[in-house]
């Protein structure tokens, strides 16, 4: 190792995978602050506006089967025209989204882009 692998690190630093928690708080911040949203989009989301942050298939979809299992979200089958399969669409349901505020809260907290202290408590 010299001073130039340091320098190097830094500017191009290795990724950080998400576990399935932090997952599911960033799922519900893309969806509570940009509304209904699909699997892929929430990949590519991640990869443009995250950059070190990455997150692989089997943990999106862990994270989105659990966030239907408590019935946070939902899906919904869309046809857009020019598009040969309707695309499954997920939203959060309109009686949680105050829960799923306080979750999404935890993902900015993650990246430190918020200073208020954590208030996602269990009701």
């Amino acid at each position: 190792m010299n001073f130039q692998d340091i320098y190097h690190y830094f500017q191009s630093p290795p990724s950080i995978y998400l576990r399935k928690e932090v997952a599911v708080c960033y799922i519900l911040s893309i969806l509570a602050d940009n509304g209904d949203s699909y699997g892929s989009a929430l990949m590519h989301h991640l990869n443009t506006e995250h950059p070190p942050y990455h997150m692989s298939d089997t943990v999106l979809y862990a994270a989105l089967k659990f966030l239907m299992d408590e019935g946070m979200i939902q899906s919904y089958w869309n046809k857009t025209p020019g598009r040969g399969r309707p695309r499954r669409m997920l939203s959060i349901r309109p009686e949680k989204l105050d829960e799923a505020k306080r979750l999404a809260q935890l993902w900015h907290q993650y990246l430190g882009a918020d200073d208020k202290p954590a208030i996602a408590k269990p009701r």
